[in-house]
């Protein structure tokens, strides 16, 4: 895995992979003979390996287009039946289900997907299939103490905590998703109660990233925040300077007795008019085997979709939680109630 990690760091500056294969195919690889074209809003440089790694196992070369994932949907809609994607690859439920309304994505039936992928990770028709799970938890100053009272993320509405929590901003589709998986859970009126308690406990205004929100916590700013696992997994099994950091924050898996803590996805599906379907099919059935997946979890502490695979230790040292097992479908589909909710709580 090192050497393909250090193959992909030298391929990171060019749109396609094809070179790197190549020069893959000379030590020995299955030689090239096909392609597959993916649009991808994943920007982590380790996936670059796990693209190596398909061609060397297949030979079919991977040509890779990246940006943001509203700026890819529009493109492929823009481009048509002319579009050259084969695969769109992006992150949150929020953004598959963009795809989906878009009318880009095209159904999968692949054995393979539906034996490795459970059913609540992946679409119901099969026009996306999750890839990785991340899961939003609530940190907390243990300078501070542990917060009595607060194991839900029903209780950041508590007025109790009024003045402790930092958060990032209402248009950032974790949060949106979490707030709407609230809504498929408990219903649009307990939901905007609890955004109202919670935007009642806010510190400052909500600002900066789930990395912020860490520095926050740990530098005693803020008491309470809400992030994404895989964010506070890097100061865990980072530098001396970010181990410290880790150290400060305290970990609460929200919900362990009710419906478990709220879990989001990366996520893949076969576009609508690829030209490669077959090599698309093939591409979405290997980011599930095991040697992707261990890309996903080794390369960005993320948690591996796929049935029986473990996290790396990093994410491992957050503590091992219950999921919650709602549809990433559902999640998806409350995301504009949602916004309209946060809008009028005045979580801006």
């Amino acid at each position: 895995m090192k050497n393909l990690l250090a193959l992909a760091a030298a391929c990171a500056s060019i749109i396609t992979l094809a070179a790197c294969a190549e020069t893959e195919s000379e030590d020995g690889a299955v030689p090239i003979t096909g392609e597959v074209n993916l649009y991808s809003s994943r920007h982590y440089d380790t996936d670059l390996a796990l693209y190596v790694d398909f061609t060397r196992q297949t030979g079919i070369k991977v040509n890779r287009i990246e940006a943001e994932a509203d700026a890819l949907i529009e493109r492929i809609q823009s481009e048509g039946e002319f579009s050259p994607a084969d695969i769109l690859v992006t992150v949150d439920a929020g953004r598959l289900w963009r795809a989906e309304e878009a009318g880009i994505l095209a159904p999968t039936d692949s054995a393979v997907l539906k034996e490795r992928i459970p059913a609540h990770l992946r679409h119901p028709q099969g026009l996306w299939f999750g890839l990785s799970t991340r899961a939003r938890i609530i940190i907390y100053d243990k300078a501070k103490g542990v917060p009595e009272g607060l194991a839900n993320y029903a209780d950041l509405a508590n007025p109790v905590f009024k003045g402790d929590i930092c958060v990032r901003s209402s248009s950032n589709i974790y949060n949106i998703s979490l707030l709407s998986s609230i809504i498929a859970h408990q219903g649009a009126t307990a939901a905007e109660a609890w955004t109202k308690g919670v935007v009642a406990n806010f510190k400052q205004a909500p600002q900066g990233n789930d990395t912020a929100m860490i520095d926050a916590v740990a530098a005693g700013q803020c008491r309470i925040s809400v992030v994404n696992t895989y964010y506070l997994a890097r100061y865990a099994g980072g530098d001396v300077t970010q181990k410290a950091i880790f150290a400060k924050v305290g970990v609460i898996f929200p919900d362990q007795a009710g419906n478990g803590t709220h879990v989001n996805v990366s996520g893949a599906g076969v576009v609508k008019t690829a030209p490669n379907r077959a090599n698309a099919v093939k591409f979405l059935e290997y980011l599930t085997s095991e040697s992707a997946q261990r890309y996903f979890a080794d390369g960005n502490n993320e948690y591996p979709a796929a049935i029986g695979l473990k996290p790396n230790a990093a994410a491992e040292a957050l503590g091992r939680f219950k999921a919650d097992t709602l549809s990433v479908a559902d999640i998806g589909k409350g995301q504009a109630e949602a916004v309209t909710i946060f809008d009028r709580a005045g979580w801006n």
